[in-house]
């Protein structure tokens, strides 16, 4: 019987990783498992809550991505069971596997802040961002420009201050009456970035009428009100949380060596885990850099660490030595609206900007070129130009 290769999560680091396992596995069976049926071209989903149309461009279907050869099973698991190698699915069927690829992202963590599991909403998914758009529609129908909706987004890292700029630019494209709080606590917005990359993207929240309060955590939420630091309180009609990640419940209840503070399974700069048969990438995992670092839980880190991933797990079942991977910062792309700021960004070489931070049109196409290089390597040249008008 030919080796049973399983691949979980539809992600950067699935969709990465199930090309370069056809590209590098002949003569075994290979499964890839996922909740959905299509891949979410995450770091732009931000884009639908200002227009659900665009869902469409930023959806891939798996049949798309995947060879013929490559078995597909639409499920959730429930269960991994390491010392027997099967999974369990929520229909209560089982697949076997000799050798497991774990894909499957992250969930927000919300810290242990009371109220704010049950009455925010989270941006981790294209149900989410639909989601996101209706409440912030229903609340401007409701309101008015003398009494405004109030929208408070939580947490001023990537995610926070480009969904903040959708919500600000479905505001102006339709006239909406809504008032937009971004909720940072640390002292500056996108608290791991340079200071001029955070001087250049508050300025562009400022010039889109986004109201920036940092320096004072969120301490606890009910269903009107969100308290922040010992005196502020802010009421609201849409809440949005994007601060944090933790390791999913699927992989909190496996046997495999996890963060016991997050539940992300610690793996080496080969994605092995603490079960030889088993690898880790993408959010999924704390993937081991030395000096007590880990990789970032970004897109292009998923990326790039899906293609070596796959490649590792063939060597596995070959007999071979495993490859070790570093991760490579190319920089920071980041929207706010229609606008874009690009910082340090790794350029092919023989093209030079002679700034570090900087913005205008040569920024937006520098975002743009990035969602459509990806959308191109997993599926189509002909699908990314479709996207290119929506990213």
């Amino acid at each position: 019987m030919p080796p049973q290769v399983v691949v979980l999560g539809a992600g950067y680091a699935g969709a990465s990783a199930i090309r370069s396992l056809e590209d590098n596995l002949d003569g075994v069976d290979l499964t890839w498992i996922s909740d959905t049926d299509y891949h979410l071209v995450l770091h732009e989903s931000h884009r639908v809550i200002r227009d659900p149309s665009v869902k469409e461009k930023i959806t891939i279907p798996v049949g798309d991505i995947k060879s013929r050869s490559t078995k597909f099973v639409q499920a959730e698991v429930t269960g991994v069971e390491t010392d027997e190698q099967v999974l369990e699915l929520d229909d209560g069927s089982t697949v076997d596997y000799d050798y497991l690829l774990l894909c499957v992202g992250s969930e927000t963590a919300f810290f242990g802040i009371e109220g704010l599991e049950e009455h925010a909403l989270t941006l981790k998914s294209l149900d989410d961002a639909l989601e996101i758009h209706d409440q912030v529609r229903e609340a401007a129908a409701d309101a008015s420009h003398d009494d405004p909706a109030q929208v408070i987004v939580g947490g001023a890292g990537l995610s926070g201050i480009q969904s903040a700029g959708e919500i600000a630019a479905y505001r102006d494209k339709h006239g909406a009456p809504i008032d937009i709080h971004l909720v940072e606590g640390l002292d500056n917005v996108f608290p791991p970035g340079e200071p001029d990359l955070q001087g250049r993207l508050r300025k562009l929240l400022e010039d889109h009428d986004v109201n920036i309060m940092t320096g004072e955590f969120i301490g606890e939420v009910d269903e009107e009100t969100v308290y922040v630091g010992d005196d502020t309180e802010l009421d609201y009609d849409v809440l949005l949380w994007t601060g944090g990640i933790t390791g999913r419940d699927v992989v909190a209840e496996t046997d495999l060596d996890k963060d016991d503070r997050n539940n992300r399974v610690e793996a080496g700069a080969d994605f092995r885990t603490s079960d030889d048969n088993v690898f880790a990438v993408g959010d999924t995992a704390l993937v081991d850099q030395g000096d007590d670092e880990t990789a970032p839980p970004t897109a292009v880190a998923a990326w790039g660490a899906g293609e070596v991933a796959g490649e590792n797990v063939a060597r596995a079942i070959g007999g071979k030595p495993l490859k070790t991977w570093s991760y490579e910062d190319k920089g920071t792309l980041i929207s706010v609206g229609d606008e874009a700021v690009a910082h340090d960004v790794k350029l092919p070489p023989g093209i030079r900007i002679p700034v570090d931070t900087f913005g205008g049109a040569s920024a937006e196409t520098l975002k743009k070129a990035a969602a459509a290089r990806w959308i191109a390597s997993v599926s189509s040249y002909g699908r990314a130009m479709d996207a290119w008008s929506v990213l």
